[in-house]
């Protein structure tokens, strides 16, 4: 197990794409989203954490970094990330958004699409590995 978003943990998360890539449903929009992740661990990151996510080539692809052009961007607290991406747990996210916590900036449309779609057996069971790789 790694703590979310480690090297070791985006490591193992990049594998679990790799082997399901191409077998789900498509997400519902396509969009390049830079996030940054805020109030990180210490034992994760000495400071806020770039990350994007790109579904233009029909999966939900997670790495480090950023995009020069996003579509939208995301700033996040650490365990609202770790509750969506992992958890799956839109509901955090909603009141995360609603309190201010989450901020927004870019494309809505395209957040919101991609934040509708309902997962598919391939998207829960690939959720359920990303449980067991997270500490």
């Amino acid at each position: 197990m790694a703590k979310f978003l480690s090297e070791d943990w985006v490591t193992q998360a990049r594998a679990l794409q790799e082997e399901y890539k191409g077998k789900g449903t498509p997400p519902p929009a396509q969009a390049r989203i830079n996030l940054t992740i805020t109030e990180v661990p210490a034992d994760v990151s000495d400071g806020p954490i770039s990350a994007k996510i790109d579904t233009t080539q029909g999966s939900a692809d997670l790495d480090l970094g950023a995009f020069d052009s996003p579509d939208a961007s995301i700033s996040l607290e650490y365990d609202t990330a770790k509750a969506f991406l992992v958890e799956g747990n839109p509901q955090v996210v909603m009141q995360a958004v609603m309190s201010g916590k989450v901020k927004i900036s870019g494309d809505m449309t395209k957040v919101l699409a991609l934040g509708s779609g309902a997962p598919d057996e391939v998207a829960l069971e690939m959720g359920s590995k990303l449980r067991e790789i997270t500490d």
